[in-house]
């Protein structure tokens, strides 16, 4: 695994097999995410191996005269690297040190195509994995990680103890004697018992989860709005843009794992708490969905879900297309959704900038295109989830009695107050709330005039 505190940039080469069937656009971006991901590793892509196939070879992942190709290439930078090193002491070294595969190969086709090659092997997966254990800061996201490491690791382990076969068997019973169990058996049964523990954790974290929702919900004139999107489609930006709170903002993918709740700001009637959530990205292991369940909740849970886009990439429909599947997995695509196309000022030309917008609006009914870094774009959002809360809004007049004045905080903190007069007897307030708390501030007026009258 990586060493983030070495002194040195590791350096590494991507290596993908392009299936038939797979178009060269969706190859490409494919090949452009994975050294993204390999930029948020502190890694330095220093080229890429590719091949056409029908299917990935059996034995190490590429065919024999591609794997050939690459030797060949680590070697010579290896020998440079030496050279260096006997003209300049001192030179870094810039020998590869890794191998990064666009997919998820086996445990022995990572082996073989690391001895045929000379360096270190790390699939698509482990990469995404890496990228989780480091940005994991919250003892919920942690935890979740190891798990998802672990159910990766744990098919492996199985293999492993196929491979070892009877030579791998440590001896037991008395004398020595009975079939016993391979070291990697034991370390699989490990593994399934830390799993089990885990998850046990797990779920105790979930119910304390839904018990906060439960009390968010119960809060009437309470409204939810969950950020979901591709990573590093600006969410986090929009996300401090929305709610003024100071949030990680990083251009990195996967830069936050951990659910974060604010409020909309400036404040609304009724109020409105927007969550951020764990970024999606093409061909996410499906262990990573499961384990990161519990902030895709958010999205689940939520009234409205603002699917953010990054407009300024050339890709963004193929983006557009996973955060879907993704949605679709956790049951969250029937949730209200406005489609928010981030980054259109990376297209610094105005004409492009235009011609992306309409082209946007055209296909996407409905979407908002804006810059998270333009307030005026902000504003109009803002507006957007605020009208898409009011819109069931009901209008009414409320006596509250002078002897209920307590109430009379709450009335302006939960309602739109559009007029207030008053008499001898307590003051009348015109508002727009939703009908729920219309209905409990009717109730507690009619309940505190009822015993003053008593």
């Amino acid at each position: 695994m990586l060493n983030p505190e070495q002194t040195r940039v590791p350096r590494a080469l991507i290596v993908a097999v392009q299936l038939d069937g797979v178009d060269d656009t969706e190859f490409n971006s494919s090949l452009a995410e994975l050294g993204e991901l390999a930029k948020t590793l502190g890694l330095e892509v220093v080229g890429q191996f590719t091949q056409k196939r029908a299917a990935f070879d059996s034995t190490a992942y590429m065919g024999v005269g591609k794997r050939d190709e690459i030797r060949q290439f680590v070697q010579a930078q290896q020998d440079a690297s030496n050279g260096r090193a006997q003209v300049d002491p001192h030179a870094v070294s810039q020998a590869v040190d890794y191998i990064l595969v666009d997919h998820e190969i086996s445990p022995s086709q990572a082996l073989n195509l690391e001895n045929e090659v000379g360096c270190e092997v790390m699939d698509r997966t482990v990469v995404i994995l890496e990228i989780f254990h480091r940005n994991a800061s919250s003892h919920a996201a942690r935890i979740q990680v190891e798990i998802a490491r672990l159910t990766y690791m744990a098919p492996r382990l199985r293999e492993a103890a196929k491979r070892e076969g009877p030579s791998g068997r440590q001896r037991s019973g008395v004398g020595g004697r009975g079939s016993g169990q391979s070291r990697s058996e034991i370390d699989s049964r490990k593994v399934r018992d830390r799993i089990a523990e885990l998850q046990k954790e797990i779920d105790a974290m979930e119910a304390g989860r839904e018990t906060q929702r439960a009390q968010r919900q119960g809060q009437t004139g309470l409204a939810q709005v969950a950020l979901v999107g591709y990573t590093n489609a600006g969410k986090s930006t929009l996300m401090r843009a929305l709610t003024g709170n100071e949030v990680l903002v990083a251009n990195k993918l996967f830069a936050t794992l951990d659910t974060k709740v604010r409020t909309l700001q400036p404040d609304t009637v009724p109020k409105v708490l927007v969550s951020d959530t764990v970024g999606f990205i093409k061909n996410l292991p499906h262990g990573l969905v499961a384990s990161f369940k519990s902030t895709l909740d958010e999205a689940l849970n939520a009234s409205l879900l603002l699917h953010v886009i990054d407009a300024g990439d050339a890709g963004y429909e193929a983006q557009l297309e996973v955060t879907d599947k993704v949605l679709a997995e956790i049951g969250a695509d029937t949730v209200p959704r406005i489609r928010v196309f981030n980054k259109i000022d990376y297209l610094q030309d105005a004409d492009a900038q235009a011609e992306r917008i309409a082209e946007l609006q055209a296909s996407y009914p409905g979407c908002i295109v804006l810059s998270a870094q333009r307030d005026e774009d902000i504003k109009k959002l803002h507006q957007t989830i605020v009208q898409f809360f009011q819109k069931d809004l009901v209008e009414t007049e409320i006596f509250l009695p002078w002897s209920a004045q307590e109430l009379r905080g709450e009335i302006f903190a939960s309602c739109n107050v559009l007029e207030e007069r008053a008499d001898a007897t307590g003051a009348f307030f015109r508002l727009r709330a939703a009908p729920d708390m219309v209905a409990k501030l009717s109730k507690l007026a009619d309940d505190a005039g009822s015993n003053r009258a008593g």
